[in-house]
């Protein structure tokens, strides 16, 4: 399937990780609807990896490759990119999207889900940024996003411990867009509000009520919504933006 957008982003290469369902598949089709190379990254499921990379292969004519790696794992990490490198000999674009979610009040946080959450979060994030931001710099700079949340922005009860590893990830893009910004290399994030995926699909119906009524455009979003806030971010159309904080909340937050 050929891109009918004004976006092209032939000759690219691009890593999302956490990309074999939600907001990460849906980086993964649009990326490569706009003609860029994608690597996808699962954890656990070599079956779930190897069934998206087909579906990539049967829609877009993109290269596709597959890394299973745990991003809380540092030397998965560095394998990963190893293999990215031997492959492409380049990356262009990276997504930081792959992330856990682990609610609990204040007085129920329990150390391994807290170190848990900061391991995959925000440490995930900052070991991915150090290896892309080195392949960058050999071909002349490179886009990056990190997903973080709007509690990250605005903070939520009972999400003490997820939010501040999801406002940690805004610092974290602030900074690295400062340090890496002579090297033409472009570190935004995007915030996700309240969004239509596996991470939100058990909350009862009460609380999916009460979560909508908060939005200013009354439904739900999609992760294509997020998709397309990435897009944009990652394309030629936002060479001048770095380190900005994108909101994609559908007026959850003004």
């Amino acid at each position: 399937m050929k891109s009918t957008s004004s976006i092209d982003l032939s000759g690219r290469v691009a890593f999302i990780t956490g990309s074999t369902r939600g907001i990460g598949w849906a980086v993964a089709r649009i990326l490569a609807e706009n003609g860029a190379a994608i690597i996808l990254n699962g954890r656990s499921s070599p079956e779930r990896l190897h069934s998206r990379i087909g579906e990539i292969c049967s829609r877009f004519d993109v290269p596709v490759e597959g890394i299973l790696a745990d991003v809380s794992d540092p030397r998965a990490i560095s394998r990963a990119y190893r293999s990215i490198h031997s492959q492409f000999g380049r990356l262009d674009i990276l997504v930081n999207n792959a992330g856990v979610l682990e609610d609990a009040v204040l007085g129920m946080i329990g150390e391994a889900g807290l170190r848990r959450l900061f391991e995959t979060n925000t440490a995930g994030v900052i070991h991915s940024l150090q290896a892309a931001s080195r392949l960058m710099k050999r071909n002349g700079g490179g886009s990056i996003v990190n997903i973080s949340s709007i509690v990250g922005v605005e903070g939520n009860r009972g999400q003490v411990a997820y939010s501040a590893t999801k406002a940690a990830i805004l610092g974290i893009s602030k900074s690295a867009a400062k340090e890496l910004a002579g090297d033409n290399i472009r570190v935004n994030a995007v915030a996700p509000g309240f969004i239509d995926t596996d991470m939100v699909r058990n909350l009862s119906d009460t609380i999916r009520k009460e979560n909508i009524a908060r939005i200013g455009m009354g439904r739900i979003g999609s992760p294509e919504d997020v998709a397309r806030a990435v897009l944009f971010l990652v394309s030629d159309l936002s060479t001048y933006v770095t380190g900005q904080i994108l909101g994609v909340d559908g007026g959850m937050v003004i």
